[in-house]
């Protein structure tokens, strides 16, 4: 019975692969998989359990953690519509302008502050490479290093909070853990601070040597075009385009942490510091909410239905006891909890070249969590890893969304190649975080 449970599974991930819609796939490939077992071997599957179904629907629908969801796409799409990004970009590029590589750290600073403030991917990696890309290649960037700067530093948003994907991943693993080993979204994003961090750090720091080694790659903006912006009055402008979103940033993030509010009602003060934030930037309009209001609402319904999908194939997955089978495989295989983690580590990264990282979360992530909480683990720890891998997702060839995203907005002589290229030392300095929380798992709790 439970080889049945491995066959849905290697099933729904070589169709999703083939590119049939994941929603459906998940749900409707579960379904007709179970029904077929019912007919042919009622004995391993009753088509009774599908009456715990409708209530795991209601409990997914019910979810207050989940509400998060939606506020946060919301808040994300409504600060890029602000033109927020674009001034920040200015200031900053004139801030560190002076020294090389400066602009191309202006640009990391500026997606870790869109990270903290948005946490999406697709809306920051578009605004940034129409805004930046072309500035960079015209003060002579070399291509790769610009690319690479902004698909990565657009990416940030999957690990510094607020984050979607520490919201559905802390879901994810509660759902999975059968009452154990709950892990707090609030905690989640705190854990997750410190890496983000030191991801920003070392990306600035590998812009900086790369600036002092090849000087003709990452040159500075001259000295009468950076005085000439900054005017007498630079100050009391960086006060007025940054004050403002940090304040914003604070207060989300602040709630949080300090736990005078949970993170889904940080991000109903979020959604609604957005939308003043745009209406203090004359950007807002009828026609700017409706925008908003149809996106967030676009990305919204693509996650509940892979969710509902997935929600689908862990009861026919469980019931078959394919939790179960592995759990006894991996037992029976002699190997340790950090053996079986550094294995669960290399899966993510091989499925993110494939798949995004939701596909991945709800499909990877409620097969090995039972496991996890056998072998004792913790499930904080094993959460931020698995977010810090799926970033890289982002990143990967030949399915990276940022590479589409980047791609899409660059201007005509940028090669597909030069931005596969430019994008690999800041994978390889992901993977190095993801190593460095790895052997030092004290480092979340920093």
């Amino acid at each position: 019975m439970e080889i049945l449970a491995i066959v849905l599974f290697a099933l729904i991930f070589i169709l999703i692969l083939k590119g049939y819609p994941v929603a459906f796939t998940l749900g409707g490939i579960s379904v007709i998989f179970a029904f077929g077992i019912s007919i042919l071997a009622p004995e391993y599957f009753s088509m009774t359990t599908f009456y715990l179904l409708p209530s795991r629907i209601m409990g997914v629908v019910n979810n207050y953690v989940l509400m998060a969801v939606p506020l946060f796409i919301f808040m994300g799409i409504m600060l890029e519509k602000s033109g927020l990004a674009q001034s920040l970009l200015e200031t900053m590029a004139m801030m560190f302008g002076s020294i090389r590589g400066g602009l191309a750290i202006s640009v990391v600073i500026v997606g870790a502050l869109l990270a903290a403030s948005t946490g999406i991917v697709g809306a920051t990696v578009v605004t940034m490479g129409l805004i930046s890309l072309p500035t960079m290649l015209k003060r002579g960037y070399k291509t790769e290093l610009a690319t690479g700067v902004i698909a990565s530093s657009g990416t940030l948003g999957q690990i510094i909070p607020p984050s979607i994907v520490l919201v559905l991943l802390a879901d994810t693993i509660n759902s999975s853990s059968r009452g154990s080993d709950s892990v707090d979204v609030g905690t989640l994003f705190s854990a997750a601070l410190l890496p983000g961090l030191l991801l920003v750090a070392l990306y600035v720091v590998y812009i900086l040597i790369i600036s002092f080694v090849n000087k003709n790659d990452a040159p500075s903006i001259p000295k009468e075009e950076i005085r000439e912006f900054r005017g007498d009055n630079f100050l009391s402008k960086i006060i007025k385009i940054m004050l403002l979103p940090i304040l914003l940033i604070v207060i989300v993030l602040g709630s949080i942490f300090t736990g005078v509010a949970s993170p889904t009602e940080a991000s109903a003060i979020g959604a609604l510091g957005a939308t003043l934030l745009t209406l203090i930037q004359k950007k807002f309009s009828l026609k700017i909410l409706k925008e908003v209001a149809r996106e967030t609402t676009k990305l919204t319904s693509m996650v509940f239905f892979i969710l509902l999908g997935a929600t689908t194939f862990t009861l026919v997955f469980r019931t078959l006891g394919g939790d179960r089978y592995l759990q006894e495989l991996i037992v029976s295989s002699n190997l340790t909890p950090l053996v079986f983690l550094l294995l669960v580590m290399v899966v993510v990264f091989i499925a993110g070249f494939f798949i995004d990282f939701i596909e991945i979360i709800f499909i990877i992530v409620p097969v090995v969590t039972p496991i996890f909480n056998a072998l004792n683990m913790d499930m904080l720890w094993v959460g931020i890893l698995i977010a810090l891998n799926l970033q890289t997702s982002f990143l990967t060839p030949p399915f990276g969304f940022a590479l589409f995203y980047l791609k899409g907005v660059a201007p005509p002589e940028v090669k597909t190649s030069q931005i596969y290229r430019g994008i690999l030392p800041f994978i390889i300095i992901q993977l190095f975080i993801v190593g460095l929380v790895f052997f030092f798992p004290d480092l979340i709790f920093i």
